[in-house]
Protein backbone atom coordinates (compact mmCIF):
# COMPACT_ATOMS: atom_id res chain seq x y z
CA UNK A 1 0.00 0.00 0.00
CA UNK A 2 1.19 3.60 -0.98
CA UNK A 3 1.55 6.35 1.38
CA UNK A 4 -1.49 8.49 -0.23
CA UNK A 5 -3.75 4.99 -0.55
CA UNK A 6 -3.00 4.62 3.48
CA UNK A 7 -3.85 8.60 3.77
CA UNK A 8 -6.63 7.64 1.79
CA UNK A 9 -7.95 4.86 4.09
CA UNK A 10 -7.10 7.12 7.43
CA UNK A 11 -9.63 9.55 6.13
CA UNK A 12 -12.08 7.55 5.16
CA UNK A 13 -12.20 6.18 8.63
CA UNK A 14 -11.94 9.31 10.26
CA UNK A 15 -14.59 10.59 8.17
CA UNK A 16 -17.30 8.08 8.70
CA UNK A 17 -16.23 8.19 12.50
CA UNK A 18 -17.48 11.70 12.98
CA UNK A 19 -18.94 12.67 9.41
CA UNK A 20 -22.66 12.62 11.60
CA UNK A 21 -21.75 15.49 14.38
CA UNK A 22 -19.90 17.06 11.67
CA UNK A 23 -22.81 17.57 9.72
CA UNK A 24 -24.58 18.52 12.93
CA UNK A 25 -22.13 21.20 13.46
CA UNK A 26 -22.02 22.71 9.75
CA UNK A 27 -25.75 22.81 9.57
CA UNK A 28 -26.47 24.44 13.36
CA UNK A 29 -23.34 26.74 12.72
CA UNK A 30 -25.27 27.93 9.19
CA UNK A 31 -28.16 29.15 11.19
CA UNK A 32 -26.27 30.72 14.25
CA UNK A 33 -23.93 32.81 11.72
CA UNK A 34 -26.99 35.33 10.66
CA UNK A 35 -28.76 35.31 14.23
CA UNK A 36 -28.25 39.06 14.65
CA UNK A 37 -29.77 39.67 11.39
CA UNK A 38 -32.77 36.99 11.79
CA UNK A 39 -34.01 37.92 15.06
CA UNK A 40 -34.90 40.86 14.62
CA UNK A 41 -37.27 40.10 11.53
CA UNK A 42 -38.36 36.74 13.14
CA UNK A 43 -38.95 38.10 16.61
CA UNK A 44 -40.05 41.90 15.30
CA UNK A 45 -43.18 41.69 17.17
CA UNK A 46 -41.16 41.75 20.59
CA UNK A 47 -37.94 43.03 19.94
CA UNK A 48 -38.33 46.24 18.13
CA UNK A 49 -40.50 49.15 19.63
CA UNK A 50 -41.37 52.69 18.38
CA UNK A 51 -38.54 55.09 19.67
CA UNK A 52 -39.87 57.80 21.94
CA UNK A 53 -37.89 61.29 22.40
CA UNK A 54 -38.07 60.67 25.91
CA UNK A 55 -35.99 58.78 27.98
CA UNK A 56 -36.54 55.47 29.17
CA UNK A 57 -38.39 54.33 32.05
CA UNK A 58 -35.75 53.89 35.36
CA UNK A 59 -34.33 49.82 35.24
CA UNK A 60 -35.71 49.11 38.47
CA UNK A 61 -39.31 50.00 37.32
CA UNK A 62 -38.80 48.00 33.88
CA UNK A 63 -37.22 44.97 36.03
CA UNK A 64 -40.21 45.36 38.73
CA UNK A 65 -42.56 45.33 35.75
CA UNK A 66 -40.68 41.85 34.25
CA UNK A 67 -40.58 40.26 37.31
CA UNK A 68 -44.03 40.40 37.77
CA UNK A 69 -44.83 39.12 34.68
CA UNK A 70 -42.12 36.34 34.78
CA UNK A 71 -43.46 35.47 38.62
CA UNK A 72 -41.68 36.13 41.94
CA UNK A 73 -40.71 32.83 42.17
CA UNK A 74 -37.82 32.95 39.12
CA UNK A 75 -36.00 35.51 40.53
CA UNK A 76 -34.21 37.78 37.34
CA UNK A 77 -30.63 37.22 37.57
CA UNK A 78 -29.31 39.51 33.86
CA UNK A 79 -30.37 41.84 32.05
CA UNK A 80 -29.38 43.40 28.65
CA UNK A 81 -29.73 46.88 27.34
CA UNK A 82 -29.33 47.23 23.60
CA UNK A 83 -27.04 50.20 22.14
CA UNK A 84 -29.96 50.68 19.48
CA UNK A 85 -33.02 52.87 20.84
CA UNK A 86 -35.81 51.09 18.73
CA UNK A 87 -35.29 47.89 20.51
CA UNK A 88 -36.89 46.37 23.79
CA UNK A 89 -35.01 45.19 27.26
CA UNK A 90 -34.46 41.80 28.02
CA UNK A 91 -34.44 40.12 31.34
CA UNK A 92 -33.39 36.41 32.50
CA UNK A 93 -34.37 34.33 34.64
CA UNK A 94 -32.72 30.98 35.42
CA UNK A 95 -31.88 27.77 37.19
CA UNK A 96 -29.45 25.14 36.33
CA UNK A 97 -28.28 22.19 37.57
CA UNK A 98 -24.57 21.41 36.35
CA UNK A 99 -24.55 18.25 37.67
CA UNK A 100 -27.85 16.85 35.11
CA UNK A 101 -26.49 14.77 32.12
CA UNK A 102 -28.56 16.64 29.18
CA UNK A 103 -29.43 20.05 28.23
CA UNK A 104 -32.51 19.14 29.15
CA UNK A 105 -31.88 18.38 32.79
CA UNK A 106 -29.51 21.17 33.39
CA UNK A 107 -31.95 24.01 32.82
CA UNK A 108 -34.63 24.00 35.61
CA UNK A 109 -36.08 26.63 34.36
CA UNK A 110 -35.40 29.96 31.69
CA UNK A 111 -37.94 32.79 30.93
CA UNK A 112 -37.14 35.93 28.95
CA UNK A 113 -39.13 39.16 29.24
CA UNK A 114 -39.02 41.66 27.33
CA UNK A 115 -39.81 45.29 28.04
CA UNK A 116 -41.13 48.06 26.09
CA UNK A 117 -38.18 50.95 27.64
CA UNK A 118 -40.29 53.61 27.17
CA UNK A 119 -43.66 52.57 28.41
CA UNK A 120 -43.20 49.81 30.84
CA UNK A 121 -44.74 47.12 29.06
CA UNK A 122 -43.91 43.60 28.81
CA UNK A 123 -44.13 42.56 24.91
CA UNK A 124 -43.69 38.69 25.81
CA UNK A 125 -42.61 36.04 28.40
CA UNK A 126 -40.63 33.39 26.60
CA UNK A 127 -40.08 30.20 27.34
CA UNK A 128 -36.00 30.74 26.74
CA UNK A 129 -34.84 26.76 27.82
CA UNK A 130 -37.14 25.87 23.79
CA UNK A 131 -36.23 28.76 22.19
CA UNK A 132 -35.50 27.71 18.59
CA UNK A 133 -32.04 29.58 18.41
CA UNK A 134 -31.33 28.57 22.00
CA UNK A 135 -31.36 25.33 21.20
CA UNK A 136 -29.29 25.53 17.80
CA UNK A 137 -26.58 27.30 19.55
CA UNK A 138 -26.51 24.47 22.37
CA UNK A 139 -26.83 21.58 19.74
CA UNK A 140 -23.76 23.47 18.14
CA UNK A 141 -22.32 23.23 21.24
CA UNK A 142 -22.56 20.04 23.25
CA UNK A 143 -25.33 18.08 21.04
CA UNK A 144 -27.74 18.16 24.29
CA UNK A 145 -25.07 15.84 25.80
CA UNK A 146 -23.47 18.59 28.38
CA UNK A 147 -19.77 17.19 29.50
CA UNK A 148 -20.25 13.87 26.95
CA UNK A 149 -21.27 16.43 24.68
CA UNK A 150 -18.69 18.67 24.82
CA UNK A 151 -16.26 16.09 24.43
CA UNK A 152 -17.52 14.20 21.40
CA UNK A 153 -17.77 17.39 19.76
CA UNK A 154 -14.33 18.73 20.60
CA UNK A 155 -12.69 15.12 19.43
CA UNK A 156 -15.35 15.57 16.34
CA UNK A 157 -13.82 18.66 15.43
CA UNK A 158 -9.98 17.46 16.09
CA UNK A 159 -10.79 14.83 13.47
CA UNK A 160 -12.38 17.41 10.95
CA UNK A 161 -8.68 18.95 11.09
CA UNK A 162 -7.19 15.85 10.56
CA UNK A 163 -9.95 15.47 7.79
CA UNK A 164 -9.02 18.78 6.00
CA UNK A 165 -5.25 17.99 6.28
CA UNK A 166 -5.27 14.42 5.06
CA UNK A 167 -7.54 15.87 2.21
CA UNK A 168 -4.97 18.20 0.88
CA UNK A 169 -3.11 16.04 0.28
CA UNK A 170 -5.48 13.44 -1.63
CA UNK A 171 -6.81 16.72 -3.45
CA UNK A 172 -2.65 17.40 -4.72
CA UNK A 173 -2.48 17.23 -8.34
CA UNK A 174 0.22 15.18 -9.97
CA UNK A 175 0.60 17.69 -13.20
CA UNK A 176 -0.76 20.63 -14.69
CA UNK A 177 -3.50 18.79 -16.37
CA UNK A 178 -4.59 17.00 -13.62
CA UNK A 179 -4.51 20.38 -12.04
CA UNK A 180 -7.65 21.87 -14.30
CA UNK A 181 -9.32 19.16 -12.93
CA UNK A 182 -9.05 19.61 -9.36
CA UNK A 183 -9.56 23.81 -9.09
CA UNK A 184 -12.92 23.98 -10.74
CA UNK A 185 -15.81 21.85 -12.48
CA UNK A 186 -15.82 20.80 -16.07
CA UNK A 187 -19.62 19.21 -15.55
CA UNK A 188 -20.14 19.63 -19.46
CA UNK A 189 -17.79 16.93 -20.01
CA UNK A 190 -20.10 14.39 -18.08
CA UNK A 191 -23.32 13.80 -17.23
CA UNK A 192 -22.38 11.61 -14.36
CA UNK A 193 -23.95 12.41 -11.28
CA UNK A 194 -20.70 10.24 -10.01
CA UNK A 195 -18.06 12.29 -11.25
CA UNK A 196 -20.41 15.60 -10.45
CA UNK A 197 -20.34 14.18 -7.06
CA UNK A 198 -16.46 13.68 -6.79
CA UNK A 199 -16.39 17.58 -7.84
CA UNK A 200 -17.99 18.75 -5.60
CA UNK A 201 -16.37 16.84 -3.07
CA UNK A 202 -12.96 17.85 -3.50
CA UNK A 203 -13.02 21.16 -5.06
CA UNK A 204 -15.31 22.87 -2.51
CA UNK A 205 -13.52 21.15 -0.03
CA UNK A 206 -10.38 22.63 -1.66
CA UNK A 207 -11.63 26.32 -1.81
CA UNK A 208 -13.13 26.49 2.01
CA UNK A 209 -10.47 24.71 3.78
CA UNK A 210 -8.44 27.45 5.09
CA UNK A 211 -12.04 29.45 6.13
CA UNK A 212 -13.01 25.45 7.55
CA UNK A 213 -9.42 25.07 9.27
CA UNK A 214 -10.00 28.70 11.04
CA UNK A 215 -13.68 27.83 12.43
CA UNK A 216 -12.00 24.29 13.69
CA UNK A 217 -9.20 25.71 15.44
CA UNK A 218 -11.71 28.64 17.33
CA UNK A 219 -14.24 25.68 18.10
CA UNK A 220 -11.31 23.80 20.23
CA UNK A 221 -10.94 26.70 22.27
CA UNK A 222 -14.39 26.63 23.69
CA UNK A 223 -14.46 22.56 23.76
CA UNK A 224 -10.88 21.96 25.95
CA UNK A 225 -9.28 24.47 28.74
CA UNK A 226 -5.94 22.85 27.67
CA UNK A 227 -6.36 24.31 23.79
CA UNK A 228 -7.60 27.55 24.94
CA UNK A 229 -4.57 28.04 27.38
CA UNK A 230 -2.07 26.76 24.91
CA UNK A 231 -3.53 29.33 22.45
CA UNK A 232 -3.18 32.64 24.86
CA UNK A 233 0.40 31.00 26.58
CA UNK A 234 1.04 31.02 22.61
CA UNK A 235 -0.18 34.66 21.76
CA UNK A 236 1.32 36.19 25.40
CA UNK A 237 4.72 35.11 23.59
CA UNK A 238 5.03 31.96 25.77
CA UNK A 239 4.38 34.05 28.87
CA UNK A 240 1.61 33.40 31.99
CA UNK A 241 -0.31 35.78 32.19
CA UNK A 242 -1.24 35.26 36.33
CA UNK A 243 -5.25 35.59 36.94
CA UNK A 244 -6.17 38.82 38.85
CA UNK A 245 -7.85 38.31 42.36
CA UNK A 246 -11.97 38.92 41.65
CA UNK A 247 -13.21 42.35 43.01
CA UNK A 248 -15.97 41.72 46.52
CA UNK A 249 -18.68 43.79 47.47
CA UNK A 250 -17.83 45.33 51.21
CA UNK A 251 -20.40 43.13 53.26
CA UNK A 252 -20.09 45.47 55.94
CA UNK A 253 -22.40 47.68 54.09
CA UNK A 254 -25.11 45.36 54.10
CA UNK A 255 -28.09 47.53 55.39
CA UNK A 256 -27.14 49.93 51.93
CA UNK A 257 -28.45 49.48 48.59
CA UNK A 258 -26.72 51.08 45.87
CA UNK A 259 -28.67 52.62 42.47
CA UNK A 260 -28.54 50.18 40.08
CA UNK A 261 -30.00 53.38 37.15
CA UNK A 262 -26.58 55.39 38.71
CA UNK A 263 -24.40 52.32 37.69
CA UNK A 264 -25.37 52.01 34.19
CA UNK A 265 -25.67 55.75 33.64
CA UNK A 266 -21.90 55.89 34.65
CA UNK A 267 -20.97 53.01 32.54
CA UNK A 268 -23.12 54.65 29.49
CA UNK A 269 -20.84 57.78 30.14
CA UNK A 270 -17.76 55.84 29.92
CA UNK A 271 -18.79 53.31 26.86
CA UNK A 272 -21.33 56.26 25.05
CA UNK A 273 -21.64 54.09 22.28
CA UNK A 274 -22.24 50.29 22.30
CA UNK A 275 -24.00 46.81 20.34
CA UNK A 276 -25.06 46.16 23.77
CA UNK A 277 -25.08 46.51 27.72
CA UNK A 278 -24.96 43.12 29.81
CA UNK A 279 -25.88 43.55 33.19
CA UNK A 280 -25.00 40.53 35.69
CA UNK A 281 -26.94 40.96 38.57
CA UNK A 282 -25.25 39.95 42.45
CA UNK A 283 -25.72 35.97 43.04
CA UNK A 284 -24.37 36.59 46.46
CA UNK A 285 -23.47 38.53 49.40
CA UNK A 286 -19.71 39.38 48.22
CA UNK A 287 -20.80 39.38 44.98
CA UNK A 288 -20.41 42.05 42.89
CA UNK A 289 -22.66 43.87 40.23
CA UNK A 290 -20.99 43.43 37.18
CA UNK A 291 -21.32 45.36 33.60
CA UNK A 292 -20.24 44.66 30.13
CA UNK A 293 -20.53 47.29 27.20
CA UNK A 294 -19.69 45.10 24.24
CA UNK A 295 -17.84 47.28 21.00
CA UNK A 296 -20.10 48.70 18.36
CA UNK A 297 -20.48 47.41 15.03
CA UNK A 298 -18.06 44.54 13.73
CA UNK A 299 -15.61 44.89 16.87
CA UNK A 300 -18.19 43.97 19.33
CA UNK A 301 -15.33 42.08 20.92
CA UNK A 302 -13.91 45.19 22.23
CA UNK A 303 -16.10 44.63 25.66
CA UNK A 304 -15.27 46.81 28.92
CA UNK A 305 -16.16 45.45 31.76
CA UNK A 306 -17.34 47.39 35.02
CA UNK A 307 -17.55 46.29 38.55
CA UNK A 308 -19.46 47.96 41.22
CA UNK A 309 -19.90 47.29 45.00
CA UNK A 310 -23.63 45.99 45.02
CA UNK A 311 -24.15 47.77 48.55
CA UNK A 312 -22.12 51.30 48.01
CA UNK A 313 -22.31 51.86 43.95
CA UNK A 314 -18.72 52.36 44.14
CA UNK A 315 -16.65 51.28 41.15
CA UNK A 316 -14.22 48.21 42.03
CA UNK A 317 -12.78 47.43 39.05
CA UNK A 318 -12.30 48.43 35.26
CA UNK A 319 -11.30 46.34 32.31
CA UNK A 320 -11.47 47.65 28.55
CA UNK A 321 -10.25 45.37 25.58
CA UNK A 322 -6.83 47.53 25.47
CA UNK A 323 -5.93 46.49 28.88
CA UNK A 324 -6.11 42.86 28.09
CA UNK A 325 -2.84 40.64 27.68
CA UNK A 326 -2.26 39.75 23.83
CA UNK A 327 -3.59 36.52 24.90
CA UNK A 328 -6.76 37.99 26.42
CA UNK A 329 -7.44 39.92 23.39
CA UNK A 330 -7.30 36.89 21.12
CA UNK A 331 -9.85 35.35 23.68
CA UNK A 332 -12.48 37.84 23.32
CA UNK A 333 -12.35 38.09 19.09
CA UNK A 334 -12.69 34.23 19.29
CA UNK A 335 -16.13 34.31 19.16
CA UNK A 336 -16.25 37.02 16.15
CA UNK A 337 -13.50 35.02 14.17
CA UNK A 338 -15.66 31.96 14.39
CA UNK A 339 -18.97 33.35 13.30
CA UNK A 340 -17.09 35.99 10.72
CA UNK A 341 -18.22 39.09 12.06
CA UNK A 342 -15.19 40.20 12.83
CA UNK A 343 -15.27 41.38 9.32
CA UNK A 344 -18.43 42.41 9.15
CA UNK A 345 -21.52 40.76 6.31
CA UNK A 346 -18.76 39.65 4.05
CA UNK A 347 -16.97 37.66 6.92
CA UNK A 348 -20.54 36.12 8.12
CA UNK A 349 -21.64 35.05 4.41
CA UNK A 350 -17.90 33.52 4.29
CA UNK A 351 -18.69 31.68 7.30
CA UNK A 352 -22.48 30.66 6.20
CA UNK A 353 -20.50 29.04 2.80
CA UNK A 354 -17.75 27.28 4.90
CA UNK A 355 -20.14 25.60 6.93
CA UNK A 356 -22.36 24.79 4.59
CA UNK A 357 -19.54 23.11 2.61
CA UNK A 358 -18.21 21.32 5.76
CA UNK A 359 -21.76 19.99 5.97
CA UNK A 360 -21.74 18.66 2.37
CA UNK A 361 -18.18 17.36 2.97
CA UNK A 362 -19.41 14.08 5.12
CA UNK A 363 -22.11 13.52 2.90
CA UNK A 364 -20.23 13.50 -0.45
CA UNK A 365 -17.59 11.32 1.06
CA UNK A 366 -20.07 8.96 1.97
CA UNK A 367 -21.50 8.65 -1.74
CA UNK A 368 -18.14 8.11 -2.95
CA UNK A 369 -17.02 5.24 -0.49
CA UNK A 370 -20.47 3.48 -1.30
CA UNK A 371 -19.45 3.92 -5.05
CA UNK A 372 -16.46 2.43 -4.79
CA UNK A 373 -17.59 -0.27 -2.55
CA UNK A 374 -20.32 -1.18 -4.92
CA UNK A 375 -17.56 -1.46 -7.72
CA UNK A 376 -15.50 -3.32 -5.83
CA UNK A 377 -18.32 -6.14 -5.62
CA UNK A 378 -18.62 -5.88 -9.15
CA UNK A 379 -14.96 -6.24 -9.65
CA UNK A 380 -14.56 -9.52 -7.35
CA UNK A 381 -17.62 -11.66 -8.39
CA UNK A 382 -16.68 -14.67 -9.54
CA UNK A 383 -16.61 -15.27 -13.21
CA UNK A 384 -18.03 -18.66 -14.04
CA UNK A 385 -16.04 -21.13 -16.97
CA UNK A 386 -19.58 -20.71 -19.19
CA UNK A 387 -18.72 -17.03 -19.13
CA UNK A 388 -15.47 -17.74 -19.78
CA UNK A 389 -16.51 -19.40 -23.19
CA UNK A 390 -18.84 -16.97 -23.90
CA UNK A 391 -18.14 -13.58 -22.73
CA UNK A 392 -21.07 -11.65 -23.14
CA UNK A 393 -21.51 -8.95 -26.07
CA UNK A 394 -22.23 -5.33 -25.34
CA UNK A 395 -25.93 -4.51 -27.08
CA UNK A 396 -26.36 -3.06 -29.96
CA UNK A 397 -28.54 -0.29 -30.46
CA UNK A 398 -31.05 -0.64 -32.89
CA UNK A 399 -32.30 2.00 -34.91
CA UNK A 400 -35.89 1.81 -35.81
CA UNK A 401 -36.76 3.66 -39.20
CA UNK A 402 -39.82 5.70 -38.95
CA UNK A 403 -42.96 4.46 -40.05
CA UNK A 404 -45.81 6.63 -41.74
CA UNK A 405 -49.12 5.03 -40.82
Amino acid sequence: MTAKKLIGQIHLWLGLASGLVVVILGITGCLYVFIDELEPVVYKEHLVVEQQATAPLPINFLKAAAQVAIGKEYPITRFEIPGEADRSYKFYASKRDDKALTYFGEVIYSYNAYVNPYTGEVLKVENGKYEFFNLVVTLHYDLFLQKLGKQIVGWSTIIFILLLISGIVLWWPKNKSAAKQRVWFRWKETTQWKRKNYDLHNILGFYTMILALIIALTGLVWAFPWFNDSVQFLANGGKTIEKQKPALSDTTLLSLRSDLDLSIQHVRAQVPVANYYFINLPKENKSTLSIFASGQGSERYRFTSFQFDQYSGALLKKESFDDKSSGQKLRSMNYDIHVGSILGLTGKILAFLASFVAAGLPITGLYIWLNKKKNNKKQSKPVTALQKMHPARPKKKIKLDKVAF
